[in-house]
């Protein structure tokens, strides 16, 4: 869901000021973006990568894995909010503050909706890319895949429904 623009391209000072509405508020490139809250099975997806991922990193702690909602400050005109994101140690350092990251994250994960799918497979996609992210996947609930770039391969993904 994305509302009508105005032609002024936002800032992340203005991301600050968005309400807390339990709705996920982002920037792309200025643009405002709104999306409602995710539905059951995309929590589940998420729960369950997030389960994945953290149980391998108490066996091998190399860094830190966030679910969402985590803001993560890309620059100046983006600021979007991943399903889940990934540092290691020695990045998470330089931009893991308390309350916000400034800077891209090693692994971004985004769970596609109807509503979001065609943004997480473009402007995202390119955005992340430009950005400096070095692994993102797109994951599709609709049809238990997910994409992972830069590699560009498809891969089935099984989780509990």
């Amino acid at each position: 869901m994305r509302p009508a623009s105005s032609g002024v391209k936002l800032t992340s000072d203005d991301f600050l000021l968005f309400p807390e509405d339990g709705k996920r508020h982002e920037l792309i490139d200025g643009e405002h973006y709104v999306s409602a809250s995710p539905a059951t099975k995309h929590q589940r997806i998420a729960g369950n990568l997030y389960w994945l991922i953290r149980s391998h990193l108490e066996v091998h702690a190399v860094g830190t894995v966030m679910l969402s909602p985590f803001d993560v400050v890309l620059s100046f005109f983006d600021v979007v909010v991943p399903d889940l994101i990934y540092f290691s140690h020695e990045r998470g350092r330089q931009i893991l503050p308390a309350t916000l990251a400034t800077g891209a994250p090693e692994l971004v994960v985004e769970i596609g909706s109807p509503s979001t799918r065609d943004r997480d497979e473009t402007i995202k996609r390119r955005l992340y890319e430009r950005c400096g992210v070095s692994e993102y996947w797109v994951v599709d609930p609709k049809f238990e895949t997910a994409e992972a770039q830069p590699q560009c391969c498809r891969i089935l993904i099984t989780w509990h429904r």
